[in-house]
């Protein structure tokens, strides 16, 4: 199951600026392998002194913009599993924005964020492994939207690239 399989019907037009993030032949399964590969080499090549810098005041720091992807990750494989599932209760969205300062990033350690990273990937590894590319197919509502468990996934990795794109222009 590849990129190219997306139709535009199934996602919500704001994803589409993650989803043209991926190449047209991007596998679903192996994006995520690569994209567990390449978090972990960019986060670590970052300069110690970047960690915590924020090129504005109301930006947040390289760390929670980690923790921001770990957090966006949860969720989103959270509504790939019960739209895959059948399941068609309307999904809310999150304010990304409150999570960042309870979940303490800028306190925490490079090494323990990228744990977490890790963790969590691995989760997300395992419950695409367990869904059918027939399943994978299905389209739910999140956010108040159109939405492929497929397409949910795919936005995850889409989503990675973007803030690392984003470090890159204006962090480092």
């Amino acid at each position: 199951m590849t990129t190219i399989d997306l139709s535009t019907q199934e996602y919500d037009p704001y994803y589409k600026r993650y989803i043209d993030k991926l190449s047209s032949r991007l596998d679903l399964r192996a994006g995520f392998e690569i994209g567990r590969e390449n978090i972990i080499v960019f986060f670590q090549s970052i300069p110690i002194n970047k960690y915590n810098y924020q090129y504005d005041n109301d930006k947040w720091t390289v760390k929670e913009i980690l923790q921001h992807l770990i957090d966006t990750e949860r969720v989103f494989i959270y509504r790939c599993f019960r739209i895959a599932r059948r399941d068609k209760t309307p999904l809310a969205g999150f304010d990304q924005d409150i999570y960042i300062k309870p979940s303490g990033a800028k306190n925490k350690e490079l090494d323990e964020l990228l744990e977490e990273y890790t963790t969590c990937r691995q989760n997300s590894v395992s419950v695409l492994a367990s869904i059918s590319d027939q399943n994978l197919q299905f389209i739910g509502n999140a956010n108040g939207g159109n939405m492929s468990a497929r397409a949910a996934a795919f936005t995850i990795i889409g989503h990675e690239i973007w803030h690392m794109d984003i470090i890159k222009e204006r962090y480092l």
